[in-house]
């Protein structure tokens, strides 16, 4: 069985609040900070592992950024992937969901075959869970959201799916894409035999010339969605302690909210 992966280099979530803007294209500024495999595409990346263990096959490992992304590729392969795919290209730089999807879509084509695509349900930085449900569309293919379990079961894909307050079993035809949530699995740490493996499996990168490709579709040419403005919002008026006895207290707070016209 041949599993794709995709996962995204995300801040660390230490790291969160050192993050800058580019002013010129309102994009983050990642090079600066630590950064860190997306925790969800994490679950996904042992989940193909659980599944080759049991079905044997490949998994190979997509990613779209910087050249600093093969850090998070590296751990990818010491964890046990076996293929690492950068896609690396100034054109790519400020893709929205829509030009991402695009983007990994096209290069999981380059691949050829594959049985079974895997993701995080979504990237800690956007929160949009837009991406995986996007690849799918692209490439035409049945696709199972906020999976809590995967079964394989000969030509199709069982999973349980997360709801609000339930879940529902689904199953799906290979090939197919399935996005995971935290629930499925604990991600194992790369062992040093894992590390010392990942230096002998190569990083291979492509740029938007490797790729049969639509350059309108990628990148900020490519994204519909765009950010007019950032910015830090100030900081709400610092609250009021009322302090002494209870009822003196309550006469207090009525008082004050008498004086702001609340009540």
């Amino acid at each position: 069985m041949n599993i794709v992966v995709c996962i995204k280099q995300v801040p660390s979530t230490e790291e969160i609040q050192k993050v800058k803007i580019n002013p010129q294209n309102n994009t983050l500024i990642r090079e600066e900070i630590e950064n860190i495999i997306n925790p969800f595409d994490e679950n996904a990346i042992e989940e193909a592992l659980r599944i080759r263990e049991k079905k044997g096959g490949k998994i190979i490992i997509i990613s779209m950024g910087p050249s600093h992304a093969k850090k998070s590729l590296e751990r990818a392969l010491a964890m046990g992937a076996d293929e690492a795919v950068l896609l690396n290209d100034a054109l790519f730089a400020g893709s929205d969901t829509l030009a991402t999807s695009y983007t990994l879509s096209r290069a999981i084509r380059k691949i050829g075959k594959f049985d079974l695509i895997l993701l995080g349900k979504q990237a800690i930085d956007g929160d949009t869970a837009q991406v995986g449900p996007g690849v799918a569309e692209w490439l035409n293919l049945p696709q199972i959201t906020y999976a809590r379990k995967i079964d394989i079961d000969g030509n199709k894909v069982i999973s349980e799916r997360i709801l609000e307050d339930s879940f529902e079993v689904v199953e799906a035809p290979l090939p197919a894409l399935v996005t995971v949530t935290k629930e499925i699995n604990e991600p194992r740490y790369p062992s040093l035999k894992g590390f010392l493996g990942a230096r002998k499996k190569k990083i291979t990168v492509w740029t938007s010339d490797d790729l049969t490709i639509d350059k309108k579709r990628i990148g900020l040419n490519g994204s519909p969605t765009q950010v007019i403005k950032i910015f830090t919002p100030q900081s709400p008026q610092k609250g009021e302690i009322l302090s002494g006895e209870i009822l003196d207290i309550a006469d207090k707070l009525i008082e004050c909210l008498e004086k702001k016209k609340i009540i």
